[in-house]
């Protein structure tokens, strides 16, 4: 195995998991307050909707709301999967078979 590539695996180990461990490292010491860990829930799910509104809503970085919007309509019963079961895994299976399901009937 070449000695560069080994640098290369333990360098990208150290940068991406250095960052994440020392926070939960560190504050599971400490007591927050209340009102500091009610903010940090929210955290999770503002992340999760600035990433996935660009993808459903815009195509060419215009407003694209539209019966053609495949990931818009396939977002729908994704939406309702999630809300009623509050798992993970449950929305993803139905938001990929929603996926393709919508793009074999509007294509």
């Amino acid at each position: 195995m070449d000695k560069n590539f080994v640098i290369s695996v333990l360098g990208m180990f150290l940068v991406t998991y250095v960052p994440r461990f020392l926070p939960v490292f560190g504050l599971s010491r400490v007591e927050m307050p209340s009102f500091i860990k009610s903010f940090l829930e929210y955290i999770p799910v503002s992340v999760l909707s600035a990433l996935l509104f660009p993808t459903i809503f815009l195509k060419g970085n215009h407003l694209f709301i539209s019966y053609k919007n495949i990931f818009l309509i396939a977002s729908i019963p994704t939406l309702l999967v999630a809300y009623k079961s509050r798992k993970l895994f449950s929305p993803v299976i139905v938001g990929i078979i929603s996926y393709i399901l919508i793009s074999l009937v509007i294509n």
